[in-house]
Parts: C-alpha cells; structure tokens; sequence
C-alpha cells in the first residue's frame, strides 16, 4: 500500500512538472507581450528567477522607452543576481543606472552592482584584479551614499576583500620561508608589515620573520653570529610584548632556548679568553 502510495504522489509530482515546463516552454514561444510580462512577474515574486530571465530578456527590448521598462530592467538585472550571474549582473545593473538615473531604485541599484564584483572576488590563491575592483567599486558607493541602509554591510565587505588582499601578500611573503630563502623572507615580510600596518596577519609576519632571523643567525660566521643573537632577542621582546599570549608561543620559547645557550656560550668564551 505504502509503495503503491509513494509511486502515485511521484506520478502526480512528475506529471505537475512536466505541465508546468510546457506552459512555461509555451510563455517562452507566445507573441501576447502582456501575457508574458505577467508571467515573468509572477516568476519573479515567487523565486523562479532562471524561468523570469528568460522572459525578461524577451521583454525588454520590446518595452524600451515605456512606463514599464524601468521595472523590466531591474527585475532583469536581479534575475542574473539571483541566479548567481554575477558578470551580467553587474552590467545590467550599471545599464540600470546609465539608463534610469532618477530612479528610485537607483542606490539599491547601484549596491548590488557593487556587490556583484565582490561575488566575483576569487580565491586569495588567484589573481586579485577583481578582488581590488570589488573594494574600488564598493568605495565608490559608499562615497556616493553616505548614509545608505546599506553602510554596514558595505565595510564588511571591503573588510572581507581586504583581508584577502593580505592573505595573498602574506602567503607571497611567507613563500620565502618555505623555500629556505631566508633574507628574502625577512624582507619580504618586513614590507607586508610596513604596507599592512593593521593587517590581522601581522603576528604570523612576525613569527615567521624570528623563524628566518633564526635560522641566519644559528648558521652565522663566528664574526656575525653574535650580533645577530642578540637581534634576535630584541625581535622575540616585540612579538611577545605585542602579543603576550601569542599562538605561537611554544615555538618561540624553545628558539629563545637555543638562542641563550649560544650567547651563553659565547660569553663563556670571551670569559676564558681574557
């Protein structure tokens, strides 16, 4: 009974799609504009944003100039939005923008052309072009409208694409690191620091900076090594200064370890020496 149940609500499921794709396939081919411009809002009110594009798109061009195109190119914009097509999303909006500019939807507009590139943001791991447009774009907002309902949502956002900007920075810098490129390393992290003074990716620049300073100064010639012990100290005294509870802290302390057995040693030998 409980198979015979489950195949029967399939069948009736699978037969209400198959009618609501041949009516929709049918709205696509109808020549009635008005028809279509019902259909493509009832879509859109109820979320069907992939079935409302596909209207949209045919609509558009046909009101061009009337009372109604504003609405249509706005919904046609979102409609890609929605559907995650955010590279139309962003140019329909913009023409959204050129073509309506006293609209009231216009700062609404002109944030989700904003968003849109910061959707379009990659990875850290890849090229940030688009990442450094998102932050530009957002900016442009913000300057434009000051005391939008949409101001706090905007800081996050440059928030978030800034911290992948130093996320790729500091991955760049940390690379030195990894490839035993020591003096690179601590220039490179050196400047990361200097151009990203706030960067929440400053303790790690830092620890990894000691890790680098470490290793020369362990590997140092007699003449140098000192010398470089004893940066090496002042370098701990800021990170732990800066961060007293910093994750790193383990680590560090058995560095400090080896770095005051050598200067010890070195001081023992001065010692017997004179």
């Amino acid at each position: 009974m409980s198979n015979r149940y489950n195949f029967s609500l399939f069948a009736i499921v699978l037969l209400t799609l198959i009618s609501s794709c041949n009516e929709y396939q049918k709205m696509l081919n109808n020549d009635d504009m008005n028809l279509k411009y019902k259909a493509a809002e009832e879509y859109y009110n109820n979320g069907e944003y992939r079935r409302a594009n596909r209207l949209l798109e045919q609509l558009v061009p046909s009101y061009r100039g009337k009372p109604q195109a504003e609405r249509l190119v706005f919904f046609f914009a979102d409609s890609y939005f929605q559907t995650k097509n955010y590279y139309l999303a962003a140019y329909q909006f913009e023409s959204f923008i050129k073509s309506f500019p006293k609209s009231q939807k216009l700062e609404e507009a002109s944030f989700f052309s904003a968003k849109s590139h910061y959707m379009m943001s990659p990875t850290y791991s890849l090229d940030q072009k688009e990442t450094l447009t998102g932050i530009e774009k957002i900016q442009i907002f913000m300057n434009n409208y000051p005391q939008s309902k949409y101001t706090d949502e905007c800081n996050q956002l440059i928030n978030e694409l800034q911290t992948k900007i130093e996320k790729k920075e500091f991955e760049v810098a940390k690379q030195y690191y990894t490839i035993y490129d020591y003096r690179a390393a601590i220039k490179s992290l050196d400047n990361f620091v200097a151009e990203f003074v706030g960067t929440k990716f400053r303790e790690e620049a830092l620890y990894y900076k000691f890790l680098a300073s470490f290793e020369i100064a362990i590997n140092s010639v007699e003449s140098k090594k000192l010398e470089r012990l004893n940066e090496l100290k002042k370098l701990h005294t800021n990170i732990v200064s800066f961060y007293p509870e910093t994750l790193f802290e383990e680590e560090l302390t058995k560095k400090m370890e080896t770095v005051e057995k050598e200067i010890n040693t070195f001081a023992n030998k001065t010692q017997n020496e004179s």
